[in-house]
């Protein structure tokens, strides 16, 4: 089998190459499948976005990439792997991706703010893809949605980069702009 091309340096890319790149990844129509429940993957989605297969991590990124694609979530908050013909379980410990890294442009209202997830995959924060922060008590929980009911944590180096040019911006509420939407960097905002 071939190996899958390298994934772009996100710093070499503009946020039109980002937005590109997101638009040209189709993804599988998994909300009109409705197979019968199969039963347990026997997988998991680990808080820093590792995935394990009867506990150990999957290696091959191409296949978390894959399983990445058929991932959805049901109604009642649950994770499964779907197929035109089979679901099967899959649990996740807190959001089953992680934003890795951070591309910004602009400034303002003019902003943009691209991430990569550790699938490879792009996103871009809009009203569409929306930045949200959850309290805790380890303070706000960063979150971005990737697909509907399916999140990104932001890690810790991609949440304080954010935080860093909110603070340099001076918005008030501390906060950025992405895709003509505003985002308060605050738990409930």
């Amino acid at each position: 089998m071939p190996m899958p091309p390298p994934l772009p340096d996100l710093s070499s890319l503009s946020l039109a190459d980002i937005a590109r790149l997101a638009e040209e990844k189709k993804l599988p129509p998994v909300h009109l499948w409705n197979p019968d429940h199969c039963g347990d993957s026997e997988m998991r989605i680990a808080r820093d976005g590792t995935w394990y297969h009867q506990g150990s991590p999957i290696g091959r990124p191409a296949m978390v990439r894959l399983f990445s694609t058929i991932l959805r979530r049901e109604q009642d908050g649950s994770f499964v792997l779907v197929t035109p013909v089979e679901k099967l379980a899959i649990a996740v410990d807190e959001a089953p991706f992680a934003a890795v890294e951070l591309k910004t442009e602009g400034t303002g209202a003019a902003r943009s703010l691209g991430f990569r997830l550790n699938t490879g995959d792009v996103v871009i924060a809009s009203a569409d893809h929306p930045l949200h922060f959850e309290g805790g008590s380890e303070g706000p929980r960063p979150y971005l949605e990737v697909r509907p009911g399916l999140d990104a944590l932001l890690t810790r180096p991609v949440y304080y980069e954010l935080v860093e040019i909110a603070l340099a911006e001076g918005a008030e509420p501390l906060g950025l702009w992405s895709g003509k939407a505003f985002f308060a960097l605050e738990a409930g905002a």
